[in-house]
């Protein structure tokens, strides 16, 4: 599944399997450093969800306040 099809939660999920992968000291670098590359990317993605999220409940709570 490519990241941008990952919802929210299958990016956290995969993020704690990375970390877990990360933290076991038998991965090989090589691996490590694409582990942490793809962490960092979906990182940013999740981010990236949860600002449209807040902003759309921005908007939402805004209109109700009107």
């Amino acid at each position: 599944m490519k990241k941008s099809e990952m919802s929210f939660e299958e990016m956290t999920a995969r993020i704690g399997e990375i970390v877990q992968l990360l933290e076991n000291t038998d991965t090989p670098l090589d691996e490590s450093l694409s582990l942490f590359e793809e962490g960092v990317t979906l990182i940013k993605k999740a981010n990236e969800t949860l600002d449209e999220a807040q902003k759309k409940v921005k908007m939402l709570t805004e209109e109700e306040v009107k």
